[in-house]
């Protein structure tokens, strides 16, 4: 029985189906040809059969009227075919790979200009891009796609990946996902990442409907497996951009609904549909969303719309804002002693990095500080403690700097009597400080 966790959500380049060549040459399909069995495709696996049957019958019409016989060249029609039909369903995706470049030569070994088999899902970490602690202690997850593994089976790499990346994270006082290069993956992953924030069995899952539903019933996104232990109470911050989409919008529009994160970026593709990679035959094959999410909440998707942010930046300011409201969020919560000096510095370098700064003169502070050395390069300055590597200086006002690196490391320079600098001292959160003179 087919499973909303054996089907992805997917608006990633789709794995294609293998075409294995006849004996017999068969002549070139005509584009009227690749039509039909585009259209084929459509009519019988788009989940609405009401609108397959219309998508269909106007690409039939289409065709017949001559519109796509100029595309004689595979990779161009591939793409006009894309074009008209995407705005029907965010999903649709027509693609195209040399039949001959699907099959290996005789007794098995594949010649240079076979297409060789590429585990993407490993090369790309199961998408998992980037873990990182940010200064503040705020956890950062990239995400690139959500990969596919099976409940009740716990060391598939896939779920150890993004278990690991959370484990990584456990510590942090707040976290952020990005999902600003996200274009979808699998509806189990997304589950059990949600999983990760909310209570065990909370009525809050997307479930689907089917183009055979009343066969199959209606299928769920809520996990059979549960995240262990969900921390229910740590700032979640999602950023999204109009790449965000499908599976990657599931994760948004669950959470925002429920008010357990805060969405800043851009509005998200307005892709909610999942699918499969329907073969449309001669190397030709079709993208076709199979099912359809509703929200328990919104009792709806986001197909069509996107999902608007809560704080609305250009992508490319999502992180940065994110860190700022986090940061601030937390002071505002009662961090006290060391940790709301450490916040309160990590929330003033990411103000600064988008502040005017004066112009400082550099050459007031280059020189040896003891085993400290501050030098200028291309226009920057750096601190070079001893053998250590060179650590890029940023101000955030005449005389006081921070580490670019750790802004829980201040810089700060003394002037003696006429006015030049004379020593610098290093300052941490918890009060230590060392002096070094010039």
């Amino acid at each position: 029985m087919r499973t909303a966790q054996r089907l992805v959500h997917c608006l990633l380049a789709p794995l294609l189906l293998l075409c294995l060549p006849g004996t017999v040459h068969a002549a070139a399909p005509t584009p009227r040809d690749t039509v039909a069995d585009v259209a084929r495709s459509i009519q019988d696996h788009y989940y609405d059969v009401e609108c397959a049957a219309e998508i269909a019958a106007g690409l039939r019409k289409a065709a017949a009227a001559g519109e796509f016989d100029r595309y004689t060249d595979p990779r161009d029609l591939v793409t006009a075919l894309t074009e008209r039909i995407k705005s029907h369903d965010g999903h649709f995706r027509v693609n195209w790979l040399p039949p001959e470049q699907r099959a290996a030569e005789p007794r098995g070994r594949p010649g240079p200009n076979v297409a060789q088999p590429v585990d993407y899902a490993r090369r790309r970490n199961y998408g998992v891009h980037r873990v990182e602690i940010l200064p503040g202690n705020l956890g950062y997850l990239d995400l690139k796609e959500f990969a596919d593994f099976r409940f009740g089976e716990p060391r598939t790499p896939a779920r150890v990946a993004l278990e690991s990346a959370l484990q990584l994270l456990a510590s942090t006082d707040a976290l952020i996902i990005d999902l600003r290069d996200n274009g979808g993956g699998s509806p189990v992953s997304v589950g059990y990442l949600v999983s990760a924030f909310t209570p065990k069995g909370a009525d809050i899952y997307s479930s689907f409907r089917w183009r055979d539903g009343d066969a199959l019933g209606s299928t769920s996104e809520a996990p059979v497996d549960w995240y262990p232990n969900p921390r229910l109470d740590v700032p979640l911050y999602l950023l999204t951009s109009p790449r965000t989409a499908s599976a990657a919008e599931a994760l948004v529009y669950t959470l925002k609904n429920v008010g357990r994160a805060v969405v800043i970026g851009e509005t998200s593709a307005g892709a909610a549909n999942p699918g499969a990679e329907i073969d449309a035959g001669n190397g030709f094959s079709v993208f076709v969303a199979t099912g359809s999410p509703t929200s328990p909440i919104t009792h709806r998707n986001w197909e069509g719309s996107g999902i608007a942010p809560d704080v609305a930046v250009p992508q490319r300011e999502a992180l940065r804002t994110a860190q700022a409201l986090a940061l601030d969020s937390l002071l505002k919560k009662g961090l006290s002693g060391g940790d709301a000096i450490d916040a309160r510095w990590a929330l003033d370098a990411v103000r600064a990095e988008s502040a005017s700064v004066p112009a400082l003169a550099h050459a007031e502070y280059t020189g040896q500080y003891d085993r400290m050395r501050i030098e200028e390069v291309a226009g920057r300055l750096y601190l070079r403690n001893g053998k250590r590597p060179q650590q890029p200086l940023a101000a955030l006002e005449r005389d006081l700097f921070y580490l670019v690196d750790d802004p829980s490391v201040r810089v700060r320079f003394e002037r003696n009597g006429d006015g030049r600098v004379a020593a610098l001292e290093t300052l941490r959160p918890d009060g230590s400080a060392n002096r070094y003179r010039r």
